[in-house]
């Protein structure tokens, strides 16, 4: 493989760290044309992260790489960080929902397998997101997601299903910090174990703690 053909291949895994999720039906053909340019965009930024710090990058340095112009990126978006985070917001709404979309039928409370396997190449743009100061916001927005649909789940699972809402939405947050505590080790040691691994590992973990006698909460 050249060169110019390697650093290509490496600009499309970065840039794919929030894509390839699946997406529900999206039909008008405006919709796929924003979504288009939104992901346009997103990807540009993301590149440019692996390139210089998140505070060096201009919105014009975005819109030079994307090809998009100006008053189209503003009638979307307020600036960069705005730009960032909906596209971290995109890309954890559907993978948190992931598995009440698809319909799956099992004790499952998060797609863990999915997600890890996801962002097995994100060890990299992890490094990225540390320096640019963003990873705060990413786990943050990442907990609240998954604490919503874990609670969701819990709900329609008979076997927690007497939990009271206020159990339910503790848990579920705790899960969740849990999940995401348990995703930056992995990323960090370096992904010593598969994703499959890392899934059973985690609800092993949720099963023998929130089977647990639980009284009335």
């Amino acid at each position: 493989m050249s060169r110019n053909a390697a650093l290509s291949a490496q600009k499309a895994g970065h840039s794919a760290v929030f894509r390839n999720v699946d997406r529900p039906s999206v039909t008008p053909k405006l919709d796929r044309r924003v979504r288009r340019t939104r992901d346009v965009l997103g990807d540009a930024l993301v590149e440019l992260m692996h390139e210089k710090p998140f505070e060096a990058i201009t919105v014009q340095q975005v819109l030079d790489r994307a090809h998009v112009g100006r008053s189209t990126f503003y009638t979307h978006f307020r600036g960069k960080d705005d730009l960032f985070l909906s596209d971290v917001e995109d890309f954890f709404e559907m993978m948190a929902s992931l598995l009440s979309r698809s319909g799956e039928d099992s004790n499952r409370l998060a797609p863990v397998r999915e997600m890890f396997a996801h962002v097995a190449e994100w060890h990299s743009f992890y490094n990225a997101l540390v320096a640019s100061g963003k990873i705060q916001d990413v786990t943050e927005i990442a907990q609240g997601y998954f604490a919503r649909a874990m609670e969701e789940r819990l709900a329609k699972l008979p076997t927690v299903r007497a939990m009271t809402p206020t159990g339910r939405a503790a848990r579920a947050h705790a899960l969740a910090g849990a999940l995401i505590s348990m995703l930056t080790w992995w990323i960090q040691r370096g992904m010593p174990t598969s994703a499959e691994q890392m899934d059973d590992l985690y609800h092993q973990m949720v099963w023998s703690g929130v089977s647990a006698p639980l009284g009335k909460t």
